[in-house]
């Protein structure tokens, strides 16, 4: 197997593993990292496979994203860890929780449900594909072409973080949009219906976001019954970014259970 890339932020402390979400990256969670780590905490920023800087693969699903923390995990001598998903992130916890049970302590997730969903990323899926390097040559004529598809500046920012340069003038993308592209369906899959888990867990909603909606709950509880619930006021589903320090109060009183 091939392990996951991380970015372990602080030497010493309780082991965290946080998931970053579709099309995101390990370091989009680098500020919520560096405030753990200085209150104890020994945190593993994971690259998931298809993104950042993590290893490319045709196969692409829920289980093999948690069988890639199973893999890093071992590789590490990490046992009975706390985890941080969100939103694809959560899913991939989720499902570790209910596979793979043994590796799993406690876990949080940040503004996702158990549930299948729409495939809602189609626009900026083909926004990213469509991205011709043979004429892009700086950020800035990047985010114009990707205009063209997504009009949000901020989602557009938050994407393009993806760029990179492969050498001088030459840039590329860090996610392997060519299997991503075709992704949609997958990304928006639910637990199975007989998956379930006893490991005390939180699900933070964002008040603005309709990611987890009030009907959701029940769900929740039936894959998870001892799981508990938070609401941030006034943000959306990037809750951590747009409210970083009352999402590090909430994920921090509730962690302390679990030292």
């Amino acid at each position: 197997m091939n392990l996951l890339h991380s970015n372990i932020i602080g030497k010493t402390g309780v082991d965290l593993i946080i998931l970053h979400g579709f099309l995101g990256m390990g370091d989009n969670w680098k500020n919520q990292a560096k405030s753990l780590s200085k209150v104890g905490y020994k945190v593993h920023l994971i690259d998931q496979r298809n993104h950042g800087k993590s290893f490319w693969s045709d196969a692409f699903n829920y289980s093999l994203m948690a069988r890639d923390l199973v893999y890093y995990c071992n590789t590490r001598n990490l046992n009975k860890v706390l985890f941080l998903g969100h939103s694809m992130g959560g899913k991939v916890v989720m499902n570790l929780a209910c596979e793979f049970p043994e590796i799993v302590k406690a876990f949080i997730v940040a503004d996702i449900a158990p549930k299948n969903y729409e495939p809602h990323h189609q626009e900026i899926l083909n926004g990213l594909s469509n991205l011709d390097f043979k004429s892009i040559d700086t950020r800035l004529l990047a985010d114009k072409e990707l205009a063209k598809y997504v009009e949000d500046s901020t989602i557009r920012q938050f994407l393009l973080k993806n760029l990179y340069w492969k050498t001088s003038g030459d840039l590329g993308l860090c996610v392997n949009i060519d299997i991503l592209k075709d992704s949609s369906e997958i990304i928006a899959r639910g637990l199975e219906e007989d998956a379930n888990s006893i490991h005390p867990c939180l699900f933070i909603k964002g008040e603005n976001s309709d990611y987890i909606l009030d009907s959701d709950k029940d769900k929740i509880n039936y894959h998870f019954p001892n799981a508990q619930h938070q609401l941030i006021t006034e943000v959306g589903h990037w809750l951590h970014a747009e409210d970083p320090n009352q999402f590090f109060n909430i994920i921090y009183h509730w962690l302390e259970k679990f030292r």
